[in-house]
């Protein structure tokens, strides 16, 4: 009778962390000694840890998160993603009459939707309505917000958080546009974005 073998298992390697364990301590400004004492462990070990040589136990990450005072996990994140950049003159403009719109998030994200709205005074966004939560912060010119029986005038610098859910209304009032951001949660699919 033969048996099989299990086929190789790759091999694993544990995390390496001292890169993140070295940047947290030189951001602190704390040298090997310090730190290796605040957390109870001997120099030479945690330079060891830095180098990538040792590979330290759940109870030494832990030891080592409290004498630099982050969270432990900070110390598994290897590489992070580029930062996703949409650059304003990349940005689609959708018109409308008397004023316009615009993703600012570059349709990136699939969880919120950030939109930068112009207007001419006199000009709305007609009475719409969709669901989740709308925050709008106004950047520039004045703004009537009518949601029902309310009705709100804002400027630069107000914000305001409504149900997008029920119907509602943002005209630019006074004598020059407004501008405004508009950040909402949406769901995968949804028409408004």
């Amino acid at each position: 009778m033969v048996t099989e073998l299990p086929p190789d298992e790759p091999t694993r390697r544990p995390p390496a962390v001292g890169r993140q364990v070295r940047r947290w301590r030189a951001e602190r400004g704390l040298t090997l000694a310090k730190v290796a004492e605040a957390a109870n462990l001997n120099v030479g070990y945690l330079s060891q840890i830095e180098n990538d040589k040792a590979s330290p136990s759940l109870t030494c990450l832990s030891a080592l998160a409290t004498a630099l005072d982050v969270p432990i996990a900070w110390f598994l994140i290897d590489e992070s993603q580029a930062p996703e950049v949409t650059r304003a003159a990349d940005r689609r403009w959708r018109e409308q009459p008397g004023g316009r719109a615009s993703r600012i998030d570059g349709r990136g994200s699939s969880d919120i939707a950030i939109v930068e709205v112009e207007t001419e005074p006199g000009h709305g966004t007609g009475v719409h309505s969709h669901p989740g939560d709308e925050h709008h912060y106004v950047t520039g010119g004045r703004f009537r917000m009518t949601q029902g029986e309310h009705v709100v005038e804002l400027g630069p610098g107000d914000y305001l958080r409504w149900d997008g859910l029920v119907p509602h209304d943002a005209e630019a009032i006074g004598d020059e546009p407004g501008t405004m951001l508009i950040v909402r949660l949406t769901r995968h699919g949804d028409p408004h974005d």
